[in-house]
Order: C-alpha cells, then structure tokens, then sequence
C-alpha cells in the first residue's frame, strides 16, 4: 500500500511541475467533470487525503484553509508539503495489524458509520488517482500532453 502512496506523491509533484508551464487562468478556470478549476482539484486530493489520514491517526479535525488562501501553484505545493510532512509517517508505517481497525465517523447527515482502516487506505489511494484522471483530459484540452500515469518506470519497486 505504501507504493502506492508514494506512486500518488510522485505524480502529484510532477503535476505541480505541469501547473508552472500553463498560464495562471487556465489553472483557475472552472472545468466540466470534476470538482472545480484544475487548481482546485489538486487542492481536493491534497485535503481529501489530509482528512482520512489525520482521522485515522485519531486526531482531531482541523479547519482547511479556504481555497483562495492556496489559490497559486507555490502555495498549493506548499500546502501539500506541509500536510504530507503530517500524514507520510502514519502511512510509512501502515502494517497488516491495522487494515481491520475501526475509525467512527459523520456522513453529511450526521449520522455515524463506520469503516474499516483498509476501506479509507484504499479510497484515499483511488480518489486521488480518480481525479488525476480528470488532469490528464483537461491537460489535453489546453493542448499540453499529460503527466504519464505509469506506475512502472518510477523506481518504485527498484528495492
């Protein structure tokens, strides 16, 4: 799992390297299917990951900042490091003892379900892969070729 995760950093970086060829409009223009500008997706996955992961290490939810406060490439990355800084140790130490721990939690209706450590691992793990998939068709719209979604060729498996 924690190849994964780092396969997911490594092209999260390469895109933030893509963002600083293209044109400051372009990465806040708002874009059909997904969640926002192309900007504001990359903000989604870094919070979306940020949110699950600070839960699964029991502490408390902490408030984002709003969008705006990120709304540059630098910032953006800046952001992603600091909450990377935060969950990487967590997920580097991921073992098979905690794939079946309990983590409670609010929907949107304030009623409480539960979800299995593994569940959230893997959801973090396809979200984010998800909406790199929007990346890459926007990419293509503006002209640009995408950032390669291979997971071979990363070094990843070298060891």
């Amino acid at each position: 799992m924690q190849k994964l995760f780092k396969y997911n950093w490594q092209v999260r970086r390469d895109w933030f390297e893509w963002c600083e060829s293209v044109d400051e409009q372009e990465l806040l223009k708002s874009r059909i299917g997904g969640p926002g500008s192309i900007l504001y997706t990359l903000f989604h996955i870094v919070d979306v990951e940020h949110s699950w992961i600070r839960g699964l290490q029991g502490k408390i939810e902490t408030e984002m900042p709003p969008f705006e406060e990120c709304a540059s490439v630098q910032k953006l990355r800046d952001y992603s490091e600091r909450c990377h800084a935060e969950i990487a140790p967590f997920i580097l130490a991921w073992n098979s003892g905690m794939e079946n721990q309990i983590l409670s939690d609010k929907n949107d209706a304030g009623e409480w379900e539960k979800f299995r450590y593994g569940e959230i691992m893997r959801h973090v793990l396809a979200h984010e892969i998800h909406h790199i998939g929007q990346l890459s068709v926007w990419s293509r719209e503006l002209g640009k070729g995408p950032i390669t979604a291979n997971l071979i060729r990363r070094g990843l498996f070298d060891r």
